[in-house]
Parts: structure tokens; C-alpha cells; sequence
């Protein structure tokens, strides 16, 4: 997914928009226009570390030579974080010449992939002229969701649909988890992969029978029978990079553990009460977020059986001195513990919530159950 500044979709949409436009109305194709699907490497960018999908369009005879993408948006929209948590956030169409988009990824150090697409002439045309369409004031924003709306479905949609059936479907293994798909994209961003682990729920947890990342459309576009043939009539690497690796002194496992030792040794009532307190109010926000939220990624988040709203309880029937109170509440969070453990044995997130699973069993049993119990 690309992100493109106001100024940038301005200049897009007055200039590309109008020129392509104009093709749908006045131009056909010719027999030797290609069009090909273009799969961009990822980046240690947070927005980029999935890669990136486009379509281009180049045909000589007329002149053209332009790539369409549905990966832009704009951090300038009012209410940006609130609109991207609820889950209507609006992307854009977009279109650029090849010559930009290309030269923008050579500047980025990011690699670009190229399949052209084995079409008839009349398929092509029809995916010419929706792709402009899409361009079209009235249709060039849509809603951008996780798994089921980005840059790679929208394209896969538009394909399809100029096919007139759905010939592009994954392909290869459709029964590993999309949360299991999405956890390795994370690597050496240790923060943003424990992040999305605690705040997806079940959603994540279905077999990823859906086309939604870059490298997958890549992958299933080499095994895709058109007819007698492969979709993919040939492929080309435009650019080649060594993958760049994301380093931080802060983002990284080390830290994470640092912090959850610091608890546990140092071993003293303040320090687990704000641990607790902190861990309860990111299960009231995990709830408030899933309520709130219409990405279905972040519904039914089963998580929050360790940021347990009810530590909050706990600790204010331990400031009550509330004995009977403790009791159960105490029970109560140690059994969501086991059962959470229970639940993530086949999850790809397992080892990464471990040490705080640890943690507050430790934190739960030396603080309440000697004295309380």
C-alpha cells in the first residue's frame, strides 16, 4: 500500500485522471497493448510492509504508458487516526505514468515486479476502460479494510470483473491462518508485530482463503490458467533491491523483555499495581476499539482474556481490603489465564505473549495469594 500527500493526489487526480479518461472515450487499444500486474517490494515504512500492487497499461501505438493504483491516501483527512480505527477510512484511485511511478520506487530502493497479463484485445479494452472509470470523482474513493478492501483486492476486483468470472482466486495454500500470513511481514518491527497480535481477534484466525496481500497475487498469478494457458504470459523483475532491514535500538525484543524482568525482580507492590492497572485498561480499550470499530479484524478479540478489564476490579477490592472480593476476582483472571493459554497453543502469536502471560501469573500470585487466599 502506497501512501501519496494531498498535494501529490491533487496533482493526480487534475492531470492523470483527465488524460486516461479521455482514452475510455476516444481511444481504443491496440493489438499490442499489454497489461500487466506490478508487484512492489516492501520497505521498513510501516505502510509499506506489505508491498504494494498496480496495474499498468502501456501500449505504444497510442502513447500510453500509465499505472493505476488503489494504495493512496492522505494522513491530511480530518480525523485520520479516528476514521482509519473505525474502519472508514477512504483510499483513492490513482494513475501515474510509468516513467514516475518507476523512478519513485528506484528512489525508495524497492523492487518491482512485473506479469503481463495474457488477455484478448476485448478484455483488455474493458479492463482499460473500468480501470479509468475508477477513476471518475464519483468512484475513485472507496473504504479501505485489512484483509477484505486494499490496494491487492481492489486490483484482483477490477481484474475479475473485466473477466466477467472470478479467474483470479488464490492459489497454494489456502488453509494457514491470515494471521499466521501477516506475522512473519513484521519481523524486525517487534512493537507493530506484538500490536497487531493483542488487538486482532478471531477474524485473523480463518484459514486465508482470500487474495489480500501483494506477493500472494504474485504467487497465484504464476499458477492461474487462462483457458489452455497461464494468466501470467511472462514475468519481469523492473527492479531489483536487497530487501532493507528495519533496526532500533527501542523496537525490538530485548527491550520487551527488559521491562517484564524489571517487574517481576524488582518485586515490589507499586510497581506490579501500575503493571495491572496497565494491562486492565488496555483490555477497556481493546473492547472500546472492537465496539467502536467496524474493521472485523479487531472484533471478538479474545486477547482481552489477558488485558483483563477485571485486574482493574481486583486491585480495587485489594485497596478495599475486600478479602471475599479478591478471592474471586483473583480466580477469576487466573483462570482467563489458563484458558487464554489454552487458546493460543496453535496461534502464530504464541511466543510473543508468553512472557506476559508469565508475567501476570507471577505478578497475580505472589501479590494476592498468600496474603488473600
Amino acid at each position: 500500500m502506497k501512501f501519496l500527500n494531498l498535494q501529490k493526489i491533487i496533482l493526480f487526480t487534475l492531470f492523470w485522471m483527465s488524460i486516461p479518461l479521455s482514452f475510455s472515450q476516444t481511444i481504443s487499444l491496440s493489438k499490442e497493448a499489454e497489461i500487466s500486474v506490478l508487484t512492489c517490494g516492501t520497505s521498513t515504512e510501516v505502510y509499506a510492509l506489505f508491498g504494494h500492487t498496480a496495474i499498468r497499461v502501456k501500449d505504444k501505438a497510442n502513447g500510453i504508458d500509465v499505472v493505476y493504483n488503489y494504495g493512496a491516501f492522505d494522513f491530511g483527512t480530518p480525523n485520520f487516526a479516528l476514521k482509519f480505527a473505525k474502519g472508514n477510512l477512504q483510499y483513492f484511485a490513482v494513475a501515474n505514468s510509468y516513467t514516475d511511478f518507476i523512478t519513485n520506487y528506484s528512489y525508495e530502493k524497492r523492487s518491482v515486479y512485473e506479469q503481463v497479463l495474457r488477455l484478448s484485445a476485448t478484455q483488455k479494452q474493458r479492463l482499460f476502460d473500468l480501470l479509468n472509470k475508477s477513476l471518475l470523482l464519483e468512484n475513485r474513493e472507496y473504504t479501505y479494510k485489512f484483509i477484505d478492501q486494499n490496494c491487492t483486492s481492489m486490483t484482483v476486483d477490477v481484474i475479475n470483473k473485466a473477466l466477467t468470472k472470478n479467474i483470479i482466486v488464490k492459489k497454494g495454500d489456502t488453509t494457514t491462518t491470515y494471521r499466521s500470513i501477516l506475522f512473519p511481514y513484521f519481523n524486525n518491527h517487534f512493537y507493530e508485530q506484538l500490536g497487531t497480535s493483542i488487538l486482532f481477534g478471531t477474524k485473523t484466525d480463518q484459514a486465508g482463503t482470500a487474495i489480500f496481500l501483494p506477493f500472494e497475487l504474485k504467487e497465484s498469478l504464476d499458477q492461474i490458467q487462462l483457458g489452455q494457458s497461464p494468466i501470467a504470459k511472462e514475468n519481469r523483475t523492473l527492479l531489483e533491491f536487497e530487501p532493507k532491514t528495519n533496526s532500533s535500538w527501542w523496537n525490538n525484543p530485548y527491550t520487551y523483555l527488559i521491562v517484564l524482568a524489571f517487574v517481576l525482580l524488582i518485586n515490589k507492590r507499586t510497581t506490579d499495581t501500575i503493571y495491572l492497572a496497565s494491562i486492565g485498561v488496555l483490555g477497556i480499550a481493546f473492547i472500546i476499539l472492537g465496539l467502536y470499530s467496524t474493521h472485523l479484524e479487531l472484533g471478538n478479540n479474545y486477547n482481552i482474556l489477558l488485558f483483563n478489564p477485571f485486574l482493574l476490579v481486583l486491585l480495587a477490592f485489594a485497596k478495599a481490603k475486600n478479602v471475599n472480593g479478591i478471592r474471586y476476582t483473583l480466580w477469576l483472571n487466573l483462570f482467563a489465564l489458563v484458558i487464554y493459554s489454552l487458546l493460543l497453543i496453535n496461534k502464530a502469536h504464541l511466543w510473543i505473549v508468553t512472557p506476559l502471560i508469565i508475567t501476570s501469573c507471577v505478578v497475580l500470585v505472589r501479590g494476592f495469594w498468600k496474603k488473600e487466599i
